[in-house]
């Protein structure tokens, strides 16, 4: 190891070796790289899993975590994703109540720091990695590969592969189990300090702590537990000497030796792999219980390949994934917020010229795995095999090998096997300096890429401080990704851009003819353009494909409502509610239907469903108080809005409509405060103005009268009935000033 480390030593001075100062070097860089987004929004995944995720808030109770999902949902619901990571909802959930609600910097600073710890981490985890095991007699390690150590952390610290799951804040979730993954393998190195005929209690208690800190990292992020898996590997590797490949000599010849393998009469190593296989066992089994109705279910949009028919399809495609993902830790130019949808056609023969990338990925690994397991150098062998153990046990959960993924290419789960290809690039780079006499052009090319690097991390990093930046840098990436155009088109809408929204969710739909969101969304802007006609064949085709979409159902029940086709239009309000029991907004709806067609008790008893299920919904208490006032119920209309106002005491257009009903009913004062409670929340509506006027006409306050008179046409000049109502009041005024003369 200290040849490597002497190879490498044009490269890192001799300066920068002292621990600490490593330590503050990546530590600095890994902070400057990505602290562009620390003043980042909430983009993408973080509106589901922060802001509209119920678990944050302090009114849920903390334990409703060890039953829900990532995303707020219950590990029982069908529709559960079954992402269980309670620990990185825990933190999220001290964030909002440290930042006193959804403030994204104080998210964004943790996620930062956080990734500069773990890069520090990484110093500690290569020196073991390159450098083995050694104690002082004092118990203190010894760093026995500084410079190896030094170089694979800055490597890794600037990755910008890491940029998803540091400036996005729902990358917290790997961040974490990163965290407790390389705490994990340092607890359990600690198992060696001393010699186990001493201190076997001692040596149990750092395995058994190991092996609860993987749990936790598995409580971060379900990839956690492969920790137990990279311990068992560096157990046999590194501290019981195992040779693979003079083992299996042993074996084909038959030789007698075989019985005497150190590892096989090692008890020590026996009893720490049983205690690691307990405890994966264990793991798994918990987890499995928790999941409750098994695994999550994905459709074919979100991965493809595992859909196929043919087991030699879903094989080639699984493969050539695996090849993306090597080249974006090679070469991490192209990154993406989503890789499904289309974005990568499937390979569907061998004679797709894409079969070149999986070749080549496995003519690699093989000379890897051939120069890990046959090398004379025990040396090269151990860290080649360790190198390829924490690139290849890390991904294993997101290989599709074991179950089914709900993604194609990920750049998150890359976050903990970018290490092992930190560590065979420094490795790399090592060999090279031993057989070149060119070392600066060697270094000059290390520095290349970490400023490279470095400076790709700001640059994505600053993508990804907004969604609009976020979404259209991936058009150059994935131009035939439909979820890429549906985003961007989404982002449109919400900005008001209706024009240019339609034009990217067209273009959605066309590349994915059976996406019922954008189907939807589209439908849903052509509702409001009056294009009534295209919108119900739009949320038709979309209730037609997917059975059981209520929120389509609900457009659609609108959409025939416009059209006056009330009897479709309930048809599809009754069939939304029946997918949907708990649907608010689709009751809200469903009342508006009932009072078209004087309805009014229907209509009623909708619209307090929709307050039944959402207390809050404004619209619908609106709607009973005005109904209740135009059909002369003047004291179940007080009542109603009494009882919404005590809900929702700050919302202006429940007191302009309370006002009104007590305006009727005499009570001029209460009436009046608030109309003015209402006014001073939103002083620039016309209608509170003028109404106020009206209160004040009826009640004799003639020159209050004529003031919110002028107020209010000042405000909208054209209202016919405030224009007659302040001529009125003029010649009253006149007649009135005449008579004093």
């Amino acid at each position: 190891m200290a040849e490597l480390d002497a190879d490498l030593d044009h490269i890192i001075p001799s300066s920068a070796l002292p621990r600490s100062w490593a330590k503050l070097v990546v530590g600095f860089v890994s902070l400057v790289c990505f602290a562009r987004s620390y003043d980042g929004d909430f983009v993408f995944d973080d509106s589901e899993a922060i802001v509209n995720n119920k678990d944050l808030q302090s009114d849920t109770p903390l334990g409703d975590l060890w039953h829900h999902d990532f995303w707020g949902s219950r590990l029982s619901s069908n529709t559960s994703h079954k992402s269980y990571r309670p620990l990185t909802v825990l933190t999220f959930r001290i964030n909002y109540y440290l930042s006193g609600g959804f403030h994204p910097v104080g998210f964004h600073v943790v996620n930062i720091l956080l990734h500069g710890g773990i890069s520090i981490l990484m110093l500690d985890v290569f020196s073991v990695l390159f450098g083995g095991l050694q104690y002082t007699s004092k118990g203190r390690r010894v760093h026995l590969a500084p410079r190896a150590s030094l170089l694979a952390a800055l490597l890794f610290a600037v990755h910008p592969v890491h940029t998803e799951c540091v400036a996005g804040v729902v990358g917290r979730a790997d961040l974490l189990c990163a965290l407790f993954f390389l705490l994990s393998f340092l607890g359990y190195c600690q198992a060696f300090k001393e010699s186990n005929k001493e201190k076997t209690h001692s040596s149990t208690f750092w395995v058994l702590l190991s092996i609860f800190l993987g749990a936790v990292a598995m409580l971060c992020k379900e990839q956690g537990i492969t920790v137990l898996g990279l311990n068992a590997v560096f157990d046999i590797l590194v501290i019981g000497k195992f040779n693979v490949l003079e083992t299996i000599q042993k074996v084909l010849r038959k030789d007698k030796s075989l019985e005497n393998i150190g590892v096989l009469r090692n008890g020590g190593l026996l009893f720490r792999m049983t205690l690691l296989t307990l405890g994966g066992t264990s793991m798994l089994y918990a987890r499995w219980k928790i999941m409750g109705t098994g695994p999550p279910a994905f459709t074919e949009v979100d991965n493809p390949a595992s859909f196929a028919d043919s087991m030699l399809v879903r094989a080639i495609n699984y493969n050539y994934y695996y090849s993306l993902n090597a080249w974006l830790l090679l070469c991490p130019w192209w990154l993406c917020f989503d890789w499904s949808m289309g974005c990568i056609p499937l390979i569907k023969s061998v004679g797709d010229w894409r079969v070149i990338a999986l070749a080549a990925l496995w003519l690699c690994l093989i000379g890897l795995i051939f120069q890990a397991l046959c090398s004379e150098d025990g040396c090269k062998r151990r860290i080649l095999t360790l190198g390829l153990g924490f690139l290849v046990i890390p991904f294993l959960p997101a290989s599709n090998l074991f179950f089914r993924v709900g993604f194609v290419v990920a750049e998150r789960v890359l976050y903990l096997p970018s290490a092992g290809y930190c560590m065979l690039l420094t490795f790399g780079f090592g060999t090279l300096s031993r057989y070149t006499k060119k070392k600066k052009a060697v270094a000059a090319v290390v520095l290349g890429i970490l400023l490279i690097n470095a400076l790709r991390c700001v640059i994505r990093s600053g993508e990804w401080r907004s969604e609009d930046r976020l979404f259209r840098s991936a058009l150059s990436v994935c131009p035939l990704n439909a979820k890429v155009h549906y985003n961007i088109g989404k982002n449109l809408a919400d900005q008001g851009n209706q024009t240019a929204a339609i034009r990217y969710y067209r273009e959605a739909v066309r590349l994915n003819p059976k996406y019922i969101h954008a189907m939807n969304n589209l439908g849903n802007i052509l509702k409001e353009r009056n294009e009534l006609q295209e919108a119900e064949e739009l949320l038709s085709l979309a209730v037609q494909i997917q059975p059981d979409f209520a929120a389509a159902w609900m457009n659609l029940g609108i959409v025939q409502n416009s059209l006056k086709r009330f009897e479709a239009a309930e048809q599809s309000y009754r069939t939304a509610i029946k997918h949907r029991r708990k649907y608010p907004d689709c009751y809200y709806n469903l009342g508006r239907l009932y009072a078209d067609l004087n309805r009014h008790v229907d209509a009623l008893n909708a619209w307090r469903n929709a307050t039944v299920l959402k207390p809050e919904h404004s619209l619908a208490w609106n709607n009973m108080i005005i109904l209740l006032d135009n059909t002369g119920n003047l004291a179940q209309a007080e009542a109603v809005g009494r009882e919404a106002l005590e809900l929702i005491p700050n919302d202006h257009s429940l007191m302009f409509s309370l006002a009104n009903v007590l305006g009727k009913t005499q009570k001029y004062k209460e009436s009046e405060a608030l109309f003015l409670k209402a006014i001073k929340a939103n002083p620039n509506v016309a209608s509170y103005h003028g109404n106020l006027a009206v209160l004040y006409h009826r009640w004799g306050h003639l020159h209050s009268a004529k003031k919110h008179y002028e107020i209010s046409l000042q405000l909208d000049p054209v209202a016919a009935g405030t224009k007659e109502n302040y001529s009125l009041l003029r010649r009253k005024l006149e007649q009135m000033h005449k008579k004093d003369v």
